[in-house]
This record gives structure tokens, C-alpha cells and sequence, in this order.
């Protein structure tokens, strides 16, 4: 049955995207074969490999190296606020203060980022990976390296790597680089989540890194449909890779500055979005109930999300409580819904589900991630500006659809 409702869940998806296509003759539907395929495949060998695996344990033991490393800088800067011992006795109450200890994990892995860049070692990455998507889908050119660094990198940092093809770029391509651009995650911010999840998902790092893998073929294929690509119509490009920094000491300075804007708006957009629901919940509590209970914003996540849910492979019983998470990283950002996925009760959700929405959750498709996509690339092609807006809100869709079909893919694939 579990089988059946993945497959029925895929073909909605891409069903919905078919719906939405600006020009459904003009689809090539043989590379929107291939892009799934291609998802399939790479999702077989990163879940089910024994070496996969180990891989992942690995990058278990890399994310607690990095917790430990880090909260030796916190302990020093904040004293038992950053996991120093307490001046005091304890209570049993949790002294683990998540601004103090979680969120500088930013600041650390966008450093390390920048380093690895200056070294090039990312860049090497991202030139396989394009590698990749041009042998078996035919995506060169800017799409392709685009596309790529998407996998790794943020929604602005990506296109960086095409800066100046971003202007002559197709129609189709452009949304393309949008949708890859909102179906996965940068990884400065997935040791955080990585670090959020581990309690409740176990080898969260290595889960986090695929799902931002086999989103790309995804999103991909949808984008293909929604705003299909004229044959040869890709624009070509080499790896033009921007020199950030003269020194390792310069690319470590310059990624910490980096990481300081980013934490800022992760804790303001935190505080903010956090008020945001409480105050929505506020005013829907002067509402009557509704099925016995008051009204709340997560309820109404759950109402709209829940068929969704069931679609990717979550049984019926808990897909509300799928839907609330799914919608508030929708509307709100993943982030929150990680959150919130983590700190559920035990027994809300099975393993399975919280797998398949782990999947499902990691993009950056939002109204937030949006307005940072929009300032970036209008930044590159102020002449499209337009044309980028007009893109706008399609690319969050793809970008849903994009990570639920993976999430629809692990679905398929865990018992």
C-alpha cells in the first residue's frame, strides 16, 4: 500500500506541475523522463548502498567534531551560556540555550565554506556535479554549473558562479536555476539543522546532504514542465569561479562576516516569525473551536497540507501533523518546521514519516526565501528584474513540488 501511495503521490506532483505549464506542446518529455530516472537512481545509492551508510556515519562523527570544536569558542565567549559549566547548581531544568550554543554553528560552517572555496575544493565539487547533470540530462552551460552549486551553496551564492550569463539566460533556464535555487538548502545552514534533528533522526547530516542532492534532478524535471526549454536554447558557460579572498586567513574572515549577517537574520526572522504565529494564534483563540479543540494556525497548516501528505507517503492518521510542519515551512520557513519536527512528542509521527518529511522539508521554497532570491539575482540582471519577479511565486511552487516528490521518492524506498 505504502508503494502504491508514493506512486499515486508522484504522479500528482507531476500532474500539478503539467497544470501550471506556460506551454505544455513545448515540454520535452525525454528529459523529464531522465530527470526522474536520474532522481530514482541516486536516491537507490544514496539510501540503500551499504557504503552509503558509512558515509553517513562519517558525516555523523564530522557534525559532532563540529559541535564539540564550536562549543570550545562559545564556552570562551559566553561562559555556561555557551555549555560552559553552570556557576550554580543545577535544577534539571536545560541550561542549553539555543542562541548561545546552536545558532554560532553558522558562523563556524560558513567560515569553513569560504575556506574550502579559497582552497577549491567546492569548486571542484560543483564542476563534477555539473559534470553529472550535462552527461545524463543534457543541462550544460550556466544551467548546469548554476544548478550545481545550488546543491551546496545558497539561492544567491549559486548564480554567483554564472554571474555574467545570469543576463542572456532563457527564460526556461532562468526559472530552472530558481526552482534549484528554492528545492535545496546552503550548506552553512545544514550543519544547523543537522544539529536540530539529530535527537529525532538518526545520521541527520547524512539525510540533510542527499536530500539536497536528489531535489536537483527534481526540481529539474519540474521546472522543465512548468516552464519548458526550447530546444538549444541553453546558454553556454564555463566555470567562471569569483576569487573570494587573496589568503586563507582573508577567506576565513571574510566567511565569518558572512556568517554574522546570516546569523542576524536567522535570529531576527526567528523572533519575528515565532510573535507572528503566536499573535495569529491569539486572535484565532476567539473563534469557536473547531472539532473540540481552539483554532490555531498549525491546525489550519495541517487542514490544507494533509492531502499532500498522504500524496508523499504519510498515512492518513498522522498526515494533520504532517500538514502543520509542511505548512509552516511553506509560509514560515524550513527552519521553524525543523524546529517544531524536533521538539513533537514521541509517537506523534513514526520514524518512516519523520524520515519522508525531513526529505520533504529540505528547501528553501518560502515568501522569505523569495525576497532574498529576488534582491539577489535582480542584484545580477537588473534588466530581467521583471521577468525574475514574474517567476517569482512559480518558483516556490516548483520548489514544493520539487522536495515532496523527493520526500514522495523516500517514500517509495523506506518500509
Amino acid at each position: 500500500m505504502q508503494f502504491i501511495q508514493s506512486s499515486i503521490g508522484i504522479v500528482a506532483l507531476l500532474a500539478v506541475a503539467y497544470g501550471f505549464s506556460e506551454n505544455r506542446d513545448a515540454i520535452r518529455w525525454k528529459t523529464v523522463g531522465y530527470a526522474i530516472g536520474l532522481q530514482a537512481v541516486l536516491a537507490l545509492v544514496l539510501l540503500k548502498l551499504p557504503v552509503t551508510r558509512h558515509l553517513f556515519l562519517m558525516l555523523n562523527v564530522l557534525v559532532n567534531t563540529l559541535e564539540t570544536a564550536l562549543q570550545a569558542g562559545t564556552t570562551m565567549v559566553f561562559g555556561y551560556l555557551g555549555g560552559g559549566a553552570p556557576p550554580f547548581a543545577e535544577t534539571g531544568a536545560s541550561t542549553y540555550i539555543f542562541a548561545f550554543r546552536g545558532l554560532p554553528m553558522v558562523l563556524l560552517a560558513s567560515a569553513l565554506s569560504a575556506l574550502l572555496f579559497y582552497w577549491g575544493v567546492l569548486p571542484w565539487i560543483v564542476r563534477g556535479a555539473a559534470w553529472l547533470l550535462n552527461r545524463t540530462l543534457g543541462v550544460g552551460g550556466a544551467e548546469g554549473i548554476a544548478n550545481a552549486a545550488n546543491v551546496f551553496l545558497g539561492m544567491v551564492e549559486a548564480p554567483l558562479f554564472i554571474r555574467p550569463y545570469v543576463p542572456a539566460m532563457s527564460r526556461g533556464e532562468l526559472f530552472s536555476m530558481m526552482t534549484c535555487g528554492m528545492a535545496t538548502i546552503a550548506g552553512t545552514v545544514m550543519v544547523l539543522y543537522a544539529g536540530i534533528l539529530r535527537p529525532v533522526i538518526p545520521d541527520a547530516m547524512g539525510h540533510l546532504l542527499t536530500a539536497s542532492i536528489i531535489s536537483a534532478p527534481a526540481a529539474i524535471a519540474l521546472a522543465r514542465i512548468m516552464v519548458p526549454i526550447a530546444q538549444n536554447a541553453g546558454t553556454h558557460a564555463d566555470l567562471s569561479v569569483p576569487v573570494p579572498a587573496d589568503s586563507a586567513m582573508e577567506a576565513i574572515t571574510n566567511g565569518t562576516l558572512e556568517g554574522v549577517k546570516l546569523l542576524i537574520n536567522i535570529v531576527a526572522m526567528l523572533v519575528v516569525l515565532v510573535a507572528l504565529v503566536a499573535l495569529t494564534n491569539i486572535a484565532l483563540s476567539w473563534l469557536p473551536d473547531v472539532g473540540g479543540a481552539p483554532l490555531t494556525l498549525q491546525r489550519l497548516f495541517g487542514i490544507v497540507m494533509a492531502p499532500l501528505m498522504w500524496l508523499i507517503g504519510i498515512p492518513w492518521d498522522e498526515c494533520l501533523t504532517a500538514g502543520s510542519l509542511m505548512g509552516t515551512k511553506a509560509v514560515l520557513n524550513e527552519f521553524l518546521a525543523y524546529l517544531d519536527l524536533a521538539h513533537l512528542p514521541p509517537g506523534v509521527l513514526s520514524e518512516r514519516s519523520r524520515l519522508i518529511l525531513t526529505y520533504a522539508m529540505c528547501g528553501f521554497a518560502n515568501p522569505g526565501s523569495l525576497g532574498i532570491m529576488l534582491g539577489g539575482l535582480g542584484a545580477m540582471a537588473p534588466e530581467r528584474r521583471g521577468e525574475i519577479v514574474q517567476l517569482g511565486f512559480r518558483s516556490i511552487l516548483a520548489g514544493i513540488l520539487s522536495t515532496s516528490m523527493t520526500g514522495a521518492v523516500v517514500g517509495l524506498l523506506t518500509r
